[in-house]
């Protein structure tokens, strides 16, 4: 008997995008498929439940290949990014020479110096680059912009005399006096800007690999900017230092190849990979325009997006910072499938120390395990074709292009920056995302939900040191990026929690139904360790009073009632009549239909899924601590 052939195409037949639509209405059963199943992003657009081939028609993402115009797909035909980490060299240029040395024997690529500015000169840069082949590793430098045309005539002036072919030599000087606004408040004039930029690009002419302007967004990204916020606002950055840079006569080629993105990688892994890809898009259209008479090849050449992707702080955290290692390898991952050019991973505790010598090696081998180990150098932007990533490009794309056109309409971003409009701006976004980690719509493990019951974290919370001595850095009049981290408001409770003279008892006083208990008391539990209490969570008791007798004799601050709602219209006017006038504070845990009821008789306190999670946990702070 002849074996029988399995046909996929005839046996599976294809199923339309309609009949699978209405089979997932089926499914849902009256519920409204646009409510349930399409996501409106924080970036502004839907997110459809599923993809299909057909959603790649009229997609410009998918036209190009790696390395061709406009580098959607990634300006390299090669996958291989840089591996960077950033070196103090502040107070002592041996000892970061020493450290440098040390780094570059375990995996680094790239090394990154903060200089303080009033120490630079020449045997500062001979001393701190000693036995550094600067055309084996990228170097990059970080120092006032005031200083960087001489820090640029040395570097000319050091690998000349090293006998470095130039072209060898690869590497940036962070110059971004925008940067300095937006953090020191220091007003500038636009002159004042377009000359220091100029000035750099001038002096660092010979070393046309080095990229010595720099739009540093990642600021924004740290500040709690979405991907499509960050992008629009790195865009209209770049674009004010093309403009102000060809306006003062530097040719359009010569001032795309000097700026570098130093960008943000947030926690949403997908919506990253897309942020990159759609930058490249952006960017080498925005260059496209300065064309002025013809797109040279130079030009084209020049638009290659340059960036280098450093993991958020915002969402790092101080308890549970191991969990700060999960966050930061997404992020590292997103950045490295999405292409670029060099990634810094922050270390993991950073958020309450100067980095030790372990939190610093393992920050090097995230990733260096994804290229030895998981391949991602191996492959060439890996995302292209899923259907979900290119409509996301897309998308993000499209949304940020928009905000960036806003941003022109406004004047551009030096003039929103004078205006204080772009940290008012990011100021209020931060504000909608410090409300949804409040409400825990947004979740941080760790610190709004599931927390470390038993963590204590203010012992090993030390001083961290700012990097960095700038002769620009008092501030000045304009308002300032805020600084913030997503977690900071519930870490504060929990370190006023520990810093309290009794750490508060929290007793769940479980009785009736067993399902409902069960899940009210775990609900309970992990809501008021957010704030650093101790939590008791118990079996089931037969009676009100039973319940009350055994946290009393826990000694509970707290007295949390976990039942059913049916239940709640006994058991707690039961519980609140007993203890009333008592010194615990009772909760019930859930939002029955007797609420109103309830708090009638005086009940005040209620825990559910509505509610905002720390102006709750503020409140019982408030009544726990202070007694």
């Amino acid at each position: 008997m002849a074996e029988e052939k399995l046909n996929l195409l005839a046996d599976f037949p294809a199923i339309s995008t309609k009949v699978w639509k209405e089979k997932i209405i089926t499914d849902l059963k009256g519920a409204d498929y646009e409510k349930k199943l399409v996501w409106r992003t924080p970036e502004g657009f839907n997110v459809q439940p599923f993809y299909r081939q057909e959603d790649l028609k009229g997609l410009k993402t998918t036209v190009s290949a790696p390395g061709q115009f406009p580098y959607v797909r990634g300006t390299r035909t090669d996958n291989e990014w840089a591996i960077r980490q950033n070196i103090c060299a502040c107070k002592s240029a041996r000892k970061a020479n020493e450290k440098a040395l040390e780094v570059l024997n375990k995996g680094i690529t790239s090394l990154g110096f903060c200089l303080d500015a009033d120490k630079l000169n020449y045997h500062f840069i001979k001393v701190l680059l000693n036995g550094i082949d600067a055309r084996a590793v990228r170097i990059n430098f970080n120092i006032c912009p005031c200083k960087a045309p001489e820090l640029a005539g040395i570097l000319v002036r050091y690998y000349g005399r090293c006998k470095y072919d130039f072209k060898a030599v690869h590497g940036s000087i962070n110059v971004d006096p925008i940067k300095g606004m937006l953090l020191k408040g220091k007003k500038l004039s636009r002159e004042q800007v377009a000359e220091r930029l100029v000035a750099t690009v001038n002096a660092a002419k010979t070393l046309v690999n080095y990229r010595v302007v720099g739009v540093n967004s990642a600021v924004i990204n740290n500040a709690g900017a979405y991907c499509a916020q960050e992008l629009a606002y790195a865009l209209a950055w770049g674009a004010e230092y093309m403009t102000m840079m060809t306006e003062a006569g530097l040719p359009n080629y010569l001032a795309a190849r000097s700026i570098r993105f130093n960008m943000g990688i947030g926690g949403n892994y997908f919506m990253e990979i897309a942020k990159f890809r759609a930058a490249r898009l952006l960017w080498a259209k925005i260059v496209e325009a300065y064309k002025a008479p013809i797109f040279t090849s130079a030009l084209k050449d020049a638009a290659k997006m340059n960036v280098c992707a450093t993991t958020s702080r915002f969402n790092m955290t101080v308890f549970d910072a191991y969990v700060n290692l999960l966050r930061s390898q997404t992020e590292t991952m997103s950045a490295a499938l999405a292409g670029v050019d060099e990634i810094v991973v922050t270390p993991f505790d950073v958020t309450y120390e100067q980095p030790t010598d372990f939190a610093e090696r393992i920050a090097r081998n995230q990733q260096l395990m994804l290229k030895e180990e998981a391949h991602f150098n191996k492959v060439v932007d890996p995302a292209a074709g899923s259907y979900y990533i290119e409509n996301l490009t897309a998308s993000i794309a499209a949304e940020a292009w928009k905000q960036f056109l806003a941003i022109q309409d406004n004047g551009g971003m030096f003039e929103m920056v004078l205006a204080n409009k772009v940290q008012e701006a990011v100021a209020a976004n931060l504000k909608t995302r410090l409300s949804d980690v409040a409400k825990r719509k947004e979740t941080l493990l760790g610190s709004n939900q599931f927390p470390n019951f038993n963590e204590k974290a203010a012992k090993k919370i030390k001083a961290t040191a700012c990097c960095g001595a700038c002769c620009c850095a008092d501030k000045g009049e304009l308002m300032t990026l805020p600084v913030a981290r997503a977690a900071e408001e519930f870490e504060n409770l929990r370190l006023a929690t520990e810093g309290a003279n009794k750490q508060p008892v929290a007793f769940m006083l479980t009785i009736g139904n067993l399902a409902m208990r069960i899940a009210r008391a775990q609900f309970s539990c992990n809501f008021l360790a957010c704030a650093g209490y101790k939590v008791i969570d118990n079996n089931g008791f037969k009676s009100v009073h039973d319940g009350i007798k055994a946290a009393r004799k826990a000694k509970a601050d707290i007295i949390v009632l976990c039942s059913s709602d049916d239940e709640y219209a006994n058991f707690a006017p039961q519980a609140w009549l007993e203890l009333e006038g008592a010194k615990e504070l009772f909760i019930v845990a859930g939002a029955p239909a007797c609420m109103e009821d309830l708090q009638k008789l005086g009940i005040k306190n209620f825990i559910h899924v509505r509610c905002n999670v720390l102006d709750t946990l503020k409140s019982f702070n408030e009544q726990l601590l202070n007694k």
